[in-house]
């Protein structure tokens, strides 16, 4: 019997007529093997093998929450699974709320609830059920602005404008929370909201002027 070669397999194979044996190579094992496959899945309905359970085949259930949002009662039908972030932005299409890095790392989907700072994108909205929620569009009272929306505009404490509005409303708690006292404390409290611009000085500029109106 000859040895196998490098590229033959291992396990000899006795022909029909038993005289003999031989090794089937790699490529023949995997081609019989594929051919294989091929035959068995001839033999089944079309479309069996691909076919694939789609999601809207699966029927969510959904849960009423109750929410006051700047000042507005709404009674709403969620899917469980929806956050506070985009039940702002993609049902109330209250779009001042920003989806930043979506991780809760950067601040600027920041929002009062019940009065406390929350990152928005990283909680249920049926977890607030009954809260009281506060976004960027609820500040200012009619035309007026908030003293702090006034003082970021005084201070040019933005650029490109997308962490702004986080900025602000954590900026409003952060004043609210007594920790406005001095830069380096607004700094330390205000940590939790990136501004990839740099605009730090007028951020915290602003704050603390605002911070001495209020």
């Amino acid at each position: 019997m000859n040895e196998p070669t490098e590229n033959q397999s291992l396990i000899p194979l006795s022909d029909l007529s038993g005289d003999r044996t031989y090794a089937w190579t790699r490529r023949e094992t995997l081609q019989l093997t594929g051919g294989a496959v091929t035959l068995a899945l001839a033999g089944l309905p079309a479309g069996t093998a691909a076919t694939q359970p789609s999601p809207e085949d699966a029927t969510v259930s959904t849960s009423t929450v109750e929410l006051t949002i700047n000042g507005r009662p709404e009674r709403l039908d969620l899917d469980p699974r929806t956050s506070l972030l985009d039940l702002l932005r993609e049902d109330l299409q209250l779009g001042g709320t920003k989806k930043g890095c979506n991780q809760g790392a950067c601040g600027a989907c920041t929002i009062l609830v019940d009065g406390r700072r929350v990152n928005a994108c990283l909680t249920l909205a049926i977890m607030h059920d009954g809260a009281e929620i506060t976004t960027i569009e609820g500040l200012a009272a009619g035309e007026a602005l908030h003293p702090l929306q006034a003082a970021f505009i005084e201070h040019d404490a933005f650029q490109c404008g997308y962490c702004t509005s986080g900025q602000i409303v954590s900026g409003v708690a952060c004043i609210a929370e007594g920790h406005a006292g001095s830069p380096d404390e607004i700094r330390a409290w205000m940590s939790g909201n990136i501004c990839r611009c740099g605009a730090y000085p007028g951020i915290v500029a602003a704050i603390a002027e605002a911070a001495g109106e209020s």
